[in-house]
């Protein structure tokens, strides 16, 4: 491989795709999207869950065996192709762009994401008024079985008593569904469109396309803010919260070890599907982020870094959450596993009534929902970016031009802001849940490292990836890596997508209510879109392209990067050549 070669292809190339301004922009971005909300929502209850400090074994485990080496993988292909996550599998292995498409469709269901964001902006709104809504039970919205934050606060209350438990609800419940949400019977019943979250849904939507219209050089910008405030935030309700009451119980409840625990599968089902989501792994994005770094940029490096960042965010998290998570058992005279959340009810309803127990709610809510919006905030750009870059770089004759990219940005933001108008009905958050569940299921992500792995590992050639590598850095990443591509991934994304077919559970919420047949048909739709682009992509290419079977796999697995295809890929006007033009001119 010439260096040199590569360099100047590189260089001619980021003159029309764009590239980083420096490694900072690139490290923030990267930050910023990998660190979300499920490090702050997620990963606490996890740990609780699964046997408090004795589930950071599988996490620590999975992710130097599965977490680094996929980041390492998918960050280094971007870099070496320098193009979108679907065009560079010409340069990699012809055969498998089905994969890119499914990425494609992967981060489209994702889009929905921004939703959260949106109902944090609600709430944030809501934090500065004099009297917090979600602590009183003296609102329109309220009913005769609310519960006041004045009677939750009391430890004198008697709350073992289940009838008491049981027909009553707290304010803060109610005012995340009845105010908020304005939740409907279910998705049959959609209702009219809510216009404040509308409202907040078009600030969301204008906020994403500021960051994004001029591509890496508006959103490397933005991520000086979107990605260094949140940890500012944290860092001041990390104070705060061990400086509570009762914190030390919760955190006693966070890492208070049951290795027992380690003796369950599902256990180490939930490290792994923790390590895809919170590494941003198989979603397509880490491939789009490193095709604008420099060709000799040392993604070896960044790799480790990058990663520890995360994996310790998540775990400073928890400290956040579980430390206010005691003070409010204590305030309330229950166990801290009577008040654990995750997800929207930790984000919504636990936190916001935790908070207004402080001196100064309105003070420490507002930090919280701020930090709640610049997590969700940079992950969703850097999604939209990254499918938008992908589809220009299927087409770079049409995109590649000055005010391109700009007048594209806005006709996707625009469109999926009319789209995610059906989120902010009555019913929404029923189809909200239906995206989420069947649309980015871990199914998802382990058919998709299973076929990176395939593709790259033994289809392009492990051997092929280590020499890119240190070609681009300098340094031969060690020989555990080809191992984990080889083996190690592969075997235990299977081994996962097989159990979770196997434990599948439909979808209901509140475990009381029980979606349509037909919801759950459009869920599986959802699911086997992603999942079945990558087989009948190969196999239709397997059938157009000409030649005995051996002949076949040899040209659609190798990288198209010779005169021939060169000089066919110039002459098409605003496409990538397809992979039988690539097999014919070979």
């Amino acid at each position: 491989m010439n260096r040199q070669r590569r360099k100047t292809e590189t260089q001619k190339k980021a003159a029309d795709r764009g590239q980083w301004a420096s490694k900072t922009e690139y490290i923030l971005v990267v930050a910023g999207n990998v660190v979300g909300l499920g490090n702050l929502w997620r990963f606490p209850y996890l740990c609780y869950k699964n046997g408090g400090g004795a589930f950071l074994v599988p996490y620590g485990l999975l992710a130097v065996v599965v977490g680094i080496p996929l980041f390492l993988l998918e960050t280094s292909i971007g870099q070496y192709t320098q193009e979108g996550f679907i065009t560079c599998w010409a340069k990699l292995c012809p055969l498998a762009r089905g994969i890119g498409y499914g990425h494609f469709i992967m981060i489209l269901y994702g889009f929905i994401y921004i939703i959260i964001q949106v109902w944090a902006l609600l709430y944030l709104v809501f934090s500065f008024r004099s009297q917090l809504p979600w602590t009183s039970c003296e609102n329109t919205w309220n009913t005769a079985n609310c519960t006041s934050l004045q009677i939750l606060d009391s430890p004198s209350t008697n709350w073992t008593n289940q009838t008491m438990l049981t027909n009553t609800t707290s304010a803060a419940t109610e005012f995340w569904e009845r105010r908020v949400l304005a939740m409907s019977g279910g998705i049959e019943e959609l209702g009219s469109v809510r216009w404040e979250l509308a409202l907040c849904l078009l600030a969301s939507w204008m906020f994403c396309y500021f960051s994004i219209w001029k591509s890496v050089k508006s959103s490397g910008k933005v991520a000086y803010l979107t990605a260094t405030f949140p940890y500012v935030m944290l860092l001041i309700l990390l104070i705060r919260g061990l400086t509570l009451p009762g914190a030390w119980d919760g955190i006693y409840y966070y890492l208070y070890p049951d290795v027992n625990r380690l003796a369950h599968l599902e256990v180490w089902v939930e490290a792994g599907a923790q390590i895809f989501f919170s590494y941003s792994l198989t979603a397509g994005t880490l491939n789009v982020l490193g095709s604008f770094n420099d060709y000799n940029n040392n993604c070896y490096k960044d790799c480790f870094w990058l990663c520890l960042l995360n994996s310790g965010t998540s775990f400073v998290a928890g400290f956040v959450v579980f430390s206010v998570l005691g003070f409010m058992a204590q305030k309330q005279g229950v166990t801290v596993d009577t008040v654990a959340e995750s997800g929207p009810g930790l984000a919504f309803i636990a936190y916001p009534q935790a908070t207004a127990m402080m001196p100064l709610p309105q003070f420490w809510t507002v930090c919280f929902f701020l930090m709640l919006i610049f997590l969700s905030v940079d992950t969703h750009f850097v999604a939209v970016e990254c499918f938008i870059t992908s589809a220009c770089d299927v087409f770079p004759k049409v995109f590649h031009k000055p005010g391109r990219h700009e007048i594209f940005a806005l006709i996707i933001c625009l469109i999926f802001f009319l789209l995610h108008l059906m989120f902010v009905t009555e019913g929404g958050v029923y189809v909200f849940n239906l995206v989420e569940y069947y649309g980015s299921t871990r199914a998802c992500r382990y058919f998709m490292a299973l076929s990176e792995c395939l593709a790259l590992a033994w289809g392009f050639g492990a051997d092929r990836v280590m020499n890119i590598i240190e070609d681009m850095t300098g340094q031969r990443p060690s020989v555990f890596f080809k191992l984990c591509w080889k083996y190690i991934i592969p075997l235990l994304s299977l081994s996962s997508f097989i159990l979770y077919m196997v434990d599948y559970k439909r979808l209901s919420i509140n475990d009381s209510y029980v979606y349509p047949d037909w919801a759950y048909a459009l869920g599986w739709t959802m699911t086997l879109s992603i999942i079945l682009v990558v087989p009948l992509w190969a196999a239709g290419q397997m059938c157009l392209t000409p030649g005995t079977l051996r002949e076949r796999l040899s040209v659609l697995c190798r990288p198209a990067e010779n005169p021939a295809w060169q000089r066919r890929k110039n002459e098409e006007e605003g496409t990538t050549v397809e992979l039988t033009a690539s097999a014919v001119t070979t």
